[in-house]
């Protein structure tokens, strides 16, 4: 190849130099890569393989043909599917509600409030239902309370072992992941905009609605479709709340996987887990890519 440049130089030129390949990049490149096939790709390969074990020891699609059409499968994914849309629904309401008062609403003890919802993102979710619990069980403190006042000893309120007590507890704790976005939104709102808007004579319900609201929406799609994923895989406080009375995905993978003692059951189950956070994940990507760009053309 050497031979060849130098014979095809012109005469008195100094022949051109065949540049080296670096393999720097490649090097750069291996250790990330490799962490991603240990930490993701292998795990999920291994639950998929266990996953086509059949009865016999042999391998085909008999146990995901058995999970799929079992009565415990359909009931546990409407029931994930239900909660996790419900407290997802329920977190952007009281989010955005919280988010607008901290952020447009001056009042003493503002500062303490937000910094007290950033304290729940760091707290294990398991608080959250001892705390409810304590308060709202059976033998808590506001069916004692209710209880001294009526004379009535059967508990007023005994919702906490159904799905409206594992949503009301998720709402509690994952409200937290939708008012910091929004907060971080607002805070980089012109107040020259708003400013104008009101000197215009729009009323701070047109305000909100017209110029809030539209900046702060990838923001709130960030949060939602977050708390939408944390709520789907969500095993502890369905545990901790639902007890027995509440079956998710992530509690019937529990039961096959380290009860019953069912591996490949438990693998077809995650197996469709992970498909289920990976839809919401893909679709989040694409929501968030149309705003995104429909904010720049705008």
């Amino acid at each position: 190849m050497t031979a060849l440049l130098e014979s095809a130089a012109p005469p008195g030129e100094p022949a051109p130099v065949e540049p080296r390949r670096s393999w720097q990049p490649v090097l750069w490149t291996l250790p990330p890569v490799l962490v991603v096939v240990l930490i993701a790709v292998y795990p999920i390969s291994r639950v998929l393989w266990e996953s086509t074990e059949t009865k016999s020891g042999g391998r085909g699609t008999e146990t995901w043909t058995q999970v799929l059409g079992s009565e415990s499968f359909r009931n546990a994914l409407w029931r994930t599917v239900m909660i996790a849309a419900s407290s997802t629904l329920g977190c952007l309401v009281l989010g955005t509600f919280l988010a607008i008062v901290l952020a447009f609403v001056p009042f003493p003890g503002s500062g303490v409030v937000g910094r007290l919802i950033d304290t729940v993102l760091t707290l294990p979710s398991f608080l959250v239902t001892l705390a409810f619990t304590f308060l709202y069980g059976t033998a808590g403190a506001v069916n004692a309370l209710i209880g001294e006042i009526t004379g009535s000893t059967e508990p007023a309120l005994n919702y906490l072992s159904t799905p409206w007590g594992v949503i009301l507890a998720e709402i509690t704790f994952f409200t937290p992941f939708v008012v910091r976005p929004l907060l971080a939104a607002f805070a980089q709102l012109p107040r020259e905009q708003l400013d104008v808007a009101s000197s215009l004579g729009a009323s701070p319900w047109r305000v909100l609605g017209q110029v809030v609201l539209p900046e702060a929406w990838p923001a709130l799609a960030a949060g939602g479709s977050l708390v939408l994923l944390l709520t789907l895989n969500e095993f502890g406080i369905v545990l901790f709340t639902g007890a027995k009375g509440v079956i998710t995905l992530p509690a019937l993978i529990y039961t096959r996987g380290i009860v019953t003692f069912d591996l490949p059951g438990a693998a077809v189950l995650a197996t469709v887990q992970v498909l289920l956070s990976l839809t919401l994940y893909i679709g989040y990507r694409l929501v968030f890519a149309r705003l995104t760009s429909a904010r720049k053309e705008s």
